[in-house]
């Protein structure tokens, strides 16, 4: 769902750029007052997690491939606000290291899948998790949410094509919502089974209200570092080829011919340049993104995270 350059009017991306850089604002902000340090940790591993994710397309219908947004997950490791901090440092590194959605467009897919797909999402969630309870009701909620995220996200792109005035709003939107309907099902049920299997090993990651609470320390991202580095590595290069959403919408539509690419990346399209082996060169460019993703995340969280005093209270 990553918009190119050349999808979007100056108008649209000016007004999703200054709602973006507004949520991201906010959501830093959050982060700062709610964040505790001891999870910093967590998130350079959650944010690899999603930016690998990301690279293993899998096929649904029709021709057309999906991958996981991420937003929810996130958000409920994290909090809504760190989740969109988290989501939106993937899209910034996806798009300017591997040319993956336009650097114009920054704002608008900043706005959809790290404002309105995370923060959203997580909206829903919690709304049905007040509803229904225990282990079931964590599930039931995160399976919705993350249906919904892909839902809210995909037509957040569609209201933002129709009043670009690249497609009609009475295609665009059923066009858009029929294949991220398919989508969001994947999303759930990975979202779903991996929220499932941190609860198992740390169910205080997922469950805020669990009284076993331990420090992260540096055994687990590094044992996730590793899990997630195998997954970019030796997972990445078999992905789906077929196009995205958007990418098959746009087909459909006939407004593909749109997209241009306005700044040449260093690994253009997840292929390190030079390697002749496709796969190889796939695997190579998953293990830099996803070590830069794991740093960088590491450290933005370190830097918002709220500071504590020796007592662990906020300063």
């Amino acid at each position: 769902m990553h918009i190119p350059d050349g999808f979007l009017s100056a108008n649209t991306m000016a007004v999703t750029g200054g709602l973006a850089a507004a949520g991201l604002a906010v959501a830093i902000r959050q982060v700062n007052r709610t964040l505790p340090r001891s999870k910093t940790p967590l998130m350079g591993l959650a944010a690899a997690f999603v930016f690998a994710a990301q690279m293993l397309n899998f096929p649904v219908a029709g021709g057309t491939s999906g991958h996981l947004l991420g937003g929810v997950l996130a958000a409920v490791l994290l909090g809504p606000a760190a989740g969109a901090v988290m989501i939106a440092a993937v899209l910034i590194l996806q798009c300017f290291l591997f040319s993956d959605g336009g650097v114009l467009a920054l704002g608008a897919n900043v706005f959809n899948m790290a404002i309105v797909g995370t923060v959203g999402g997580y909206g829903v969630y919690a709304l049905v998790r007040r509803l229904v309870g225990g282990v079931r009701g964590q599930v039931t909620a995160v399976v919705f949410a993350a249906w919904c995220s892909t839902l809210l996200a995909a037509m957040a792109c569609a209201g933002e094509l129709a009043f670009s005035g690249t497609a009609a709003a009475g295609m665009v939107f059923p066009a858009m919502f029929g294949v991220h309907v398919l989508i969001g099902l994947c999303e759930a049920l990975i979202t779903a089974l991996v929220v499932l299997a941190i609860r198992n090993v740390r169910p205080e990651f997922v469950d805020p209200e669990h009284n076993q609470a331990r420090v992260v320390g540096w055994e687990t991202p590094a044992l996730g570092l590793v899990i997630v580095l195998g997954m970019a590595m030796f997972i990445a290069p078999f992905a789906s080829s077929w196009p995205d959403g958007l990418e098959t919408v746009a087909a459909q539509l006939g407004f593909e011919e749109h997209a241009k690419t306005l700044m040449r990346s260093l690994i253009p399209d997840y292929q390190v340049p030079g390697i002749s082996s496709k796969g190889l060169a796939t695997a190579i460019a998953g293990l830099v993104g996803t070590v830069i993703m794991f740093g960088a995340a590491w450290v933005v969280g370190g830097l918002l995270a709220r500071r504590e005093t020796k007592t662990g209270k906020p300063l």
